[in-house]
């Protein structure tokens, strides 16, 4: 190997271990990285910035737009109210979100399906008293299998398009990726559906959601001790009996913004102390009652007596609050709403928690007033766990929403109007006609993922400008000497999904598409069915809650645990093997 060659897949190791260990986000390890491969020259600097000017970027930018155009119409929720009924059975139930998921997948961003379907789904499962975790999984798995049918469905299909069309000089066009796409997602819902559910733990389908929105373990919540409450003078273990009869547990005290060591159980309460309880929002709320606290926040002079409305919001992977407190961002002080209790799979925390550092999937109980509640929900990117009506906000507009987005998607297909360009357009006309307005169109973009794609497509190109492509293709290829380019395409499946189990999607595709083409050359075959294949496999994460947002968004209020996605997953993952190569042979033979 040549010093260049040593010196990016170096780099290239270190992104995979950074990215992998998920200590910092994905897009700042993305962007040192292009910055380590300028510096060292690895990447000319001519191209420093050429991948947020590719348009694979800024068609992932645009669709998300239109995404968020979508779901303000009121157009998808229309849909889901009218096919969704709390009393079916829970198969059937299943089969009809999943189908709608998939669907709605294959024309708009799948994280932006998910999060429009993934309230009413808990909404029907709180009616029907069963828990969520046994839909929000099949729910999520649908919504990522649809996005495999259309260009514009998920990431990595406009990545390999896009890729195809700088090597080959022709990009894939909108409905290229739906014969394998279809094939998969048509076998993989009705696994989920049919089959995949009963594979979660047994706990997971005995829980009650009759009781709570959701199956979680409790909040970890703070409570101020207010100057005339009747805690005042006692020790922490004397609120045992009465923090019982409300099912609250004091697990702990802070006292001028320190926690005191242990549980503090022979500590006396004081005046303005903070109590660490854990407790479901409805005994939280009836503890206040019974022991005379009141809400972190209210005493502080910053919520009046009407700002008394809780709400559960989940932390998206591109939330403000992702990575950082709410201290951080003066959540109370800023935005007039206070972070009450987080939920985190049942984790209790050392730290305060409006000094906890969150993660995406953490799931948060917030007080404030309804408008706030609801300002602050889209302004910092948290998905509601309630189906709020105040979100479908423009019903009037739905079908002009819909007959832009189609008019588009039309005359990209037929190659009228090149694809960012018709989405551009429709982009503009959903905020002229004010579907999405101008102050929500930046915050409808996921930047960390423009930034990630933006940094890693010349890190990509260095791949194959030094040849390393060349390495990682002939390491394949002598791995199947041999055997027929079907067994390589099958190895090369395997190991794109494999890599996309355990970091970024669209990452992974920047990495694997250039990779497919050397193999497709060596091999002297069509390098499509390579591709496609990278395509499909870059997709299919379903082994863990970190390969596929949808998985990490679902985490906190299904209440699963990390072991809980392989179960449904790992058989998914090879039946999408045994679905595609046969598909892929078939529509786009070598």
């Amino acid at each position: 190997m040549t010093p260049d060659q040593l010196m990016l897949f170096g780099l290239l190791f270190f992104v995979f271990v950074f990215l992998i260990w998920g200590r910092w986000r994905y897009d700042l390890v993305a962007f040192v990285a292009l910055l380590i491969a300028l510096l060292t020259g690895l990447v000319p600097k001519e191209l420093a910035f050429s991948g947020f000017g590719h348009p694979a970027t800024v068609i992932i930018a645009l669709v998300l737009v239109v995404s968020r155009g979508l779901s303000n119409s009121g157009a998808i929720e229309l849909v889901a109210r009218y096919l969704v009924d709390a009393s079916r059975k829970l198969a059937t139930h299943i089969t009809i979100m999943s189908g709608l998921a998939a669907g709605l997948s294959a024309l708009m961003n799948n994280v932006a399906a998910l999060a429009l379907l993934m309230p009413v789904d808990m909404q029907a499962a709180k009616k029907a008293g069963r828990s969520p975790s046994l839909s929000l999984m099949p729910l999520s798995f649908a919504s990522i299998l649809g996005g495999m049918i259309t260009l514009i469905g998920t990431p990595p299909n406009i990545v390999v398009a896009e890729f195809r069309g700088d090597a080959l000089g022709e990009s894939y066009r909108m409905f290229d990726f739906a014969p394998v796409g279809l094939a998969c997602a048509a076998v993989g819902v009705a696994y989920v559906a049919l089959f995949g559910w009963r594979l979660l733990p047994s706990e997971r389908k005995s829980a009650d959601a009759g009781k709570e929105l959701f199956e979680l373990a409790d909040y970890i919540a703070e409570v101020r001790v207010p100057e005339a409450s009747s805690a005042i003078g006692k020790q922490v273990r004397d609120l045992d009996k009465a923090a019982g009869r409300s099912d609250v547990e004091v697990i702990g005290l802070i006292r001028r913004g320190r926690r005191m060591p242990g549980l503090a159980r022979a500590v006396e309460i004081r005046a303005d102390d903070v109590l660490v309880v854990e407790a479901s929002p409805d005994s939280l709320e009836e503890a206040l009652g019974n022991l005379n606290l009141e809400y972190v926040g209210k005493g502080e002079g910053r919520l009046g007596d009407d700002d008394l409305l809780l709400n559960e919001v989940v932390v998206q992977e591109d939330s403000r609050l992702a990575g950082r407190s709410a201290m951080s961002v003066r959540l109370l002080y800023r935005y007039r709403v206070a972070l009450v209790g987080v939920s985190r799979r049942g984790e209790r925390f050392r730290e305060n928690v409006r000094k906890l550092v969150l993660q995406p999937g953490d799931v948060l109980l917030l007080l404030g007033a309804d408008e706030r509640l609801s300002d602050i929900t889209g302004r910092l990117s948290l998905l509601p766990l309630a189906d709020r009506g105040n979100r479908v906000i423009q019903r009037d507009k739905a079908w002009l929403a819909v007959g832009i987005f189609a008019a588009a998607i039309v005359v990209a297909s037929f190659g009228l109007v090149y694809l960012p360009i018709a989405l551009g357009c429709a982009t503009a006309l959903y905020v002229l006609l004010n579907i999405v307005p101008i102050r929500d169109v930046y915050t409808s973009v996921e930047w960390p993922v423009i930034v990630l794609l933006g940094s890693m497509i010349p890190i990509g190109g260095a791949l194959q400008s030094t040849g390393g492509t060349a390495l990682i293709a002939g390491g394949i290829v002598d791995l199947s000497a041999g055997y027929s380019p079907v067994l390589v395409l099958t190895l090369l499946i395997v190991v794109t999904m494999t890599l996309s189990d355990v970091m970024n999607n669209t990452a992974t595709a920047v990495i694997a598409a250039p990779v497919a083409l050397e193999i497709a050359l060596r091999l002297n075959v069509n390098p499509d069915p390579f591709l496609m294949g990278v395509a499909v496999a870059a997709s299919c994460a379903f082994l863990t809650p970190i390969g596929h947002k949808n998985n990490t968004l679902i985490m906190g209020p299904g209440g699963y645990h990390f072991g809980d996605y392989w179960r449904m997953g790992l058989p998914l993952e090879i039946l999408i093997i045994a679905v595609s190569v046969p598909a892929i042979i078939t529509f786009w033979p070598m």
